[in-house]
């Protein structure tokens, strides 16, 4: 996947540079615009169906069912095919290698882009029934194949490295991807628990990899602005 990332901004865009016939996904909704060399393709995908001629899996954004999603297939029309795109969330961008030895983990709000040498699966992350009173899990996406992933985070991105039997604790909406080597467990951080947000939730890992961290979180901020959005609760 040719592509570059704007500089020296807070709210970066990326441009994609597509051959005649060269495809990639991206997350839906993110195209910007594009030179007109470039054909668009939006289409729902299956957990657990491949497409792409056997290679892509299906990609997905719910953190409910997991089921199905949206992505949209960009196409080059031509040799100059160029497509700007941007994650909803303002902030980082950054690329992913994948290959037969560095497969990620990513959040499920994490995924901007991928070639089509690449796909993911959505997998079911099992807690505690005490946790979530028997609704089941969350969900995080596992890369596939061999290829670029391009993914974003509110506001910067930091990248923590572990050795051995190094730990680390990030709390869940902050952590936007992961290596696949890490053992880690979901698990209830100390105060109250929120199950619209899930604030409470901590990710805790252990062993050789990398962690990548948005330093803001949009729950965060959502509860940031709770106080000043208008009480509708009571009768007119």
């Amino acid at each position: 996947m040719d592509y570059t990332i704007s500089k020296d901004t807070a709210f970066p865009t990326v441009t994609l540079h597509l051959h005649k016939g060269e495809q990639v996904q991206i997350e839906r909704g993110s195209m910007i615009a594009h030179n007109g060399q470039v054909a668009l393709e939006g289409h729902m995908n299956s957990n657990g169906k491949k497409g792409f001629g056997g290679v892509l899996s299906a990609l997905g954004r719910s953190v409910t069912s997991g089921e199905s999603f949206f992505i949209t297939t960009a196409t080059g029309n031509s040799d100059n095919g160029e497509l700007l795109i941007a994650p909803a969330n303002p902030g980082a961008i950054r690329e992913l290698k994948t290959d037969g030895s560095q497969q990620w983990r990513l959040n499920t709000s994490a995924y901007l882009a991928s070639d089509e040498g690449t796909g993911y699966q959505m997998v079911r992350q099992k807690l505690s029934g005490a946790v979530f009173g028997g609704t089941g899990g969350l969900f995080v996406m596992e890369t596939e194949g061999s290829g670029t992933f391009l993914v974003s985070g509110y506001a910067d991105i930091i990248s923590v490295e572990l050795q051995g039997d190094d730990e680390y604790v990030v709390d869940n909406s902050n952590v936007v991807a992961w290596s696949q080597s890490l053992n880690y467990n979901i698990e209830v951080a100390s105060g109250t628990f929120g199950f619209k947000t899930g604030e409470g939730l901590v990710n805790h890992f252990q062993g050789t990899g990398t962690i990548l961290i948005q330093t803001r979180s949009i729950e965060g901020l959502a509860n940031l602005l709770q106080p000043y959005f208008p009480d509708n609760s009571g009768s007119n």
